[in-house]
């Protein structure tokens, strides 16, 4: 059976499967049919900017129409917002149409149940066997418009809960990169309405511009405007609005390693970090592990992806987690990433602590670290290729404990990753590519 779900929901090429209109009409009958519901069964979709789009949310309303459930549609909206009104409007189920930091072409789908949580492994491969199920005829209807509502008032009143206003903070120059995706008409909104000073780059989508030299994966042009306009920080987001690279006030970069720092310290201040613990994942780098440790916090590492996060939160009822990508989950507030939640809390400690981004920053160090991928055709155990187990095997006794190798296929692109950590630089970047080239060579 083919398989429909990554580490973030399903991805692909707009058009062609799985997200070809015939294939993402079953994802919307199937969805229904693994839904608890009563009644008819209602549902939220929103969507970021790709021009794909408005084609996956009608046929996804085919789908979820076919099985007699309704559906409304809060068109361009960030994740992690239609995660808040699943939860809080009574919906059954929430789903996001976005590819996330990928390129425009691509698209996928992403699931929240009524809780506002994404979906666990035991749904999505019930939806697997219902959509790729020969026997499971579906009745579509024809298409129609599909009835939309406003969720962006309710989402800004719930963002602002994070930072009420700017008070210390008033007047502050901050600069927004929207990545031209699901935050570019609602970001500069809500900071200029804390009362902050607020320029924007990213935030004339056209839907092919999303996530193109700019946003969370290219805070390049960012740190030059903060850099040169005196801005006291910047902060970067990605497509869909779910994660958020920052930018301290001499132009450097504060990735979610240095985010999650500083919030758990922050949050252990005042009483708040549950558990006096923190989620990350195995990509995050050794510094934040050993400055969390240096602080009597704990850290928990799972799988990538912020739903593990998510998952782990949850299971020890912590307050914090994230990924060095930048999805930072503070879970008193929302169980998925959020972008502008996290900026919004950063500045309430600059404006609690009294210190600058740059200041909070400076307490993260992070080890050396590179990460190369190699594009693969198929995805065999690592362990069933002992050419390159044997090359892995050689740079881990060459590490000595003194750094991390990590090597994993991507969850949602034909790709391997080889992260390294280590003292040196140059010796690391050595050893990742003798890996990618053992892959090259051993690998389909």
């Amino acid at each position: 059976m083919m398989q429909l779900f990554g580490t973030d929901g399903v991805r692909g090429t707009a058009g062609q499967p799985p997200l070809d209109e015939a294939t993402v009409i079953r994802f919307g009958a199937a969805l229904v049919q693994v839904l608890p519901h009563e009644g008819r069964g209602r549902l939220l979709v929103g969507r970021d900017t790709r021009e794909s789009g408005p084609a996956i949310e009608q046929a996804i309303a085919r789908g979820v129409r076919a099985m007699g459930s309704d559906i409304l549609s809060a068109g361009v909206i960030p994740t992690p917002a239609v995660a808040y009104l699943t939860r809080t409007l009574g919906f059954d189920a929430g789903i996001v149409i976005s590819a996330s930091h990928n390129p425009y072409r691509d698209n996928g789908i992403k699931v929240f149940s009524g809780r506002g949580e994404k979906f666990d492994g035991r749904l999505e491969r019930e939806i697997e066997r219902l959509v790729f199920d020969p026997a499971a005829a579906i009745d579509v209807p024809e298409p129609t418009p599909v009835e939309t509502i406003d969720g962006v008032a309710p989402y800004i009143e719930h963002a602002r809960q994070v930072l009420p206003d700017a008070g210390p903070l008033g007047g502050c120059k901050i600069a927004l990169d929207c990545a031209n995706g699901a935050t570019a008409a609602i970001a500069p909104r809500v900071f200029a309405a804390l009362g902050f000073d607020v320029t924007t780059v990213g935030d004339a989508p056209d839907g092919r511009n999303i996530n193109l030299a700019c946003g969370s994966t290219h805070p390049e042009g960012l740190t030059a405007l903060v850099t040169d306009g005196g801005y006291a920080m910047g902060a970067a987001f990605d497509g869909d609005g779910d994660r958020v690279i920052l930018v301290d006030g001499r132009g450097c970069i504060v990735d979610g390693d240095a985010i999650m720092l500083l919030c758990a310290r922050h949050l252990q201040q005042q009483g708040r970090l549950h558990r006096n613990t923190v989620v990350a994942t195995v990509m995050s780098n050794i510094g934040l592990e050993l400055a969390l440790r240096d602080n009597g916090i704990g850290l928990v590492r799972c799988a990538v992806g912020d739903k593990y996060v998510m998952e782990e939160l949850l299971a020890r009822g912590l307050s914090l987690g994230g990924e060095q990508s930048g999805h930072i989950i503070l879970s008193d507030f929302l169980f998925t990433g959020d972008g502008m939640a996290t900026t919004l809390f950063v500045l309430r400690v600059m404006a609690e602590s009294g210190r600058t981004l740059a200041d909070l920053a400076a307490e993260f160090s992070s080890y050396p670290q590179t990460l190369v991928n190699v594009r693969v055709g198929a995805k065999p155990d690592l362990r069933d290729v002992p050419a390159l187990a044997a090359v892995m095997a050689n740079v881990e006794r060459r590490l000595a404990g003194r750094g991390r190798l990590l090597v994993r296929y991507s969850g949602t692109e034909p790709l391997l990753r080889i992260m390294i950590e280590g003292e040196d630089q140059g010796q690391i970047q050595t050893w990742a590519e003798e890996i990618a080239e053992a892959a090259r060579a051993h690998l389909p």
